[in-house]
């Protein structure tokens, strides 16, 4: 690959399986990072959650891998034998980021801990993310609990202010509790990076799922602290702040946020409401919010006449207002193609290319973005192994003995993981 980005010359040992990490370590490699990724001999298990292109005759891996896996590369390594775990302590001697989303106590057992690896490099930087956390000092009564997304959901926070109603808690659509963990993993790593850059120096991050997904609920602390109440779920309005939510047009749904005097007053001139602002309930910010009750039912009423293209027209670019989109309208949205949000990138086994979501993060000197699609199962594994000191020979010994393994690609109809 040729280099780029902010974090060109870093690199990243990548023990990461399904989302969290991953995406993690995907926030790096869009930025520069080599990221080596480290698979067992079966992949990663998203490779094959799918789902897959009806026309993919190949099926190599699927869309969920494609999509947080570009960028990087792919070594298929035996964690389970002393030379497969050698191999990773030798990555390790020259790489800067060693990031893993095993259970607590998992990369202690195979050697790969942090004292282990500062022995080997002092600068290492050793990234944990897991459910509930690995402090030894402090240790979670969950520590050793399994998580998942919606786990991390519903014991986080996000689920119990998330729903119609009280009784209808709701698991939010995209994985957020992978995806923050993962995302303030890579905050926490390229925090850390610079650190050891200035002193020479590696440490620890660490991120528990859980603890990711109440900082993103922070407002419901808050609220518990200075309201002494317990928030549930908030329907489709803001819990304290009006007019502030999704509110039904005719044809779909739309978001506004005219809490402020100057959109509030924006909001009833285009909709032609005079009364909302003759209203004495309504007259402030905070009227509007003691009132909020009685001014989402009268926007409710008026947003509901409308379609949502003739609220575009009139609220556009006046008011913070949005219409509600499905994916296929956000594909065609202009403001997509103009940022270049969409990555296309080959997808082996189909006619067409894949597209997938390019990173939002923009940088103006130093870019990143999607440049590779993902990795075959094991495509780079010789070539990284020769890159920290073994000969063929040795590679082909541990080929034999079932300790990695190689991406042979004869021919693109045929090409199978060996």
């Amino acid at each position: 690959m040729t280099p780029f980005g902010a974090l060109q010359g870093v690199t990243v040992v990548d023990l990461t399986r399904m989302l969290s990490g991953p995406y993690a370590t995907m926030m790096l490699a869009d930025h520069g990072a080599r990221v080596i990724k480290v698979e067992t001999f079966a992949g990663d298990t998203t490779r094959t959650l799918g789902p897959y292109m009806a026309d993919d005759e190949l099926k190599l891996f699927c869309g969920y891998f494609q999509s947080v896996n570009r960028n990087k590369e792919s070594i298929v390594v035996d964690l389970h034998s002393a030379a497969g775990r050698k191999i990773v302590q030798d990555l390790c001697r020259t790489a800067d980021v060693v990031v893993n989303n095993f259970r607590p106590g998992v990369m202690q057992a195979m050697g790969l801990g942090f004292a282990e690896l500062k022995a080997l490099n002092p600068r290492i930087i050793l990234a944990n993310l897991s459910g509930f956390g690995d402090d030894p000092e402090n240790p979670s009564p969950y520590r050793d609990w399994p998580a998942y997304d919606v786990v991390a959901q519903a014991m986080g926070g996000v689920i119990g202010i998330t729903g119609p109603d009280k009784d209808t808690p709701t698991k939010v659509g995209p994985g957020v509790g992978d995806i923050f963990p993962g995302a303030l993993l890579a905050f926490g790593i390229v925090s850390a990076l610079l650190h050891a850059f200035r002193t020479g120096e590696g440490q620890e991050v660490e991120v528990a799922m859980y603890d990711a997904v109440v900082a993103l609920c922070e407002r419901a602390v808050y609220q518990h602290t200075f309201q002494g109440v317990v928030p549930g779920p908030e329907g489709q309005v803001h819990p304290f702040v009006s007019p502030f939510g999704i509110f039904r047009a005719a044809d779909g749904a739309v978001a506004l946020a005219c809490q402020e005097n100057n959109y509030f007053r924006e909001l009833a001139t285009a909709l032609e409401e005079p009364g909302w602002l003759a209203d004495a309930r309504f007259a402030t910010k905070q009227s509007r919010s003691a009132h909020r009750v009685a001014l989402n039912a009268l926007v409710s009423a008026r947003i509901a006449r409308s379609t949502k293209a003739e609220l575009t027209k009139l609220l556009g670019g006046r008011v913070a207002y949005g219409a509600v989109q499905t994916v296929d309208e956000i594909v065609r949205d202009p403001h997509v193609a103009a940022r270049g949000l969409l990555a296309e990138v080959e997808q082996p086994g189909a006619p067409r290319k894949a597209r997938i979501v390019n990173t939002p993060v923009r940088l103006s000197k130093t870019p990143g973005g999607v440049h590779r699609r993902a990795p075959y199962l094991g495509e780079q594994t010789e070539a990284v192994l020769t890159a920290v000191g073994y000969a063929a020979p040795a590679i082909d010994e541990l080929r034999r003995d079932g300790v990695v393994a190689s991406f042979e690609e004869a021919d693109d109809r045929d090409a199978q993981p060996v």
